[in-house]
């Protein structure tokens, strides 16, 4: 599994997400100014000021989305780069020392 694919992917839905309420949040407003609810100043105001709420809990979702797959990784016993990163060293170094014994046997 992929890690930073996977988060990709669910960033970009959110940020679909977020072009979809935008969208629409602009249809209704706009939908206001024409039935004479709100003037244009107080639309454009309503839009910014919610676009702006859904931005900020969008990078807190974010950052509590990759803590929850991170501790669901771990839970299920997918290892951390870190530690893959390690054990590939480890093995790099059993490799060298397999090659160096046998250099040594067959000399």
């Amino acid at each position: 599994m992929d890690n930073n694919n996977l988060i990709k992917q669910l960033l970009m839905i959110g940020i679909g997400t977020t072009s979809l309420v935008a969208e629409k949040l602009k249809e209704v407003s706009d939908q206001w100014v024409q039935d004479g609810k709100i003037n244009p100043d107080q639309a454009q105001h309503f839009v910014d000021d919610l676009m702006q709420n859904i931005k900020s809990e969008q990078g807190n979702f974010e950052a509590q989305m990759e803590r929850q797959i991170r501790n669901l990784m771990q839970d299920i016993g997918v290892p951390r780069q870190a530690e893959m990163d390690e054990l590939r060293g480890r093995l790099d170094r059993l490799e060298r020392q397999i090659r160096d014994l046998e250099n040594r046997h067959w000399r």
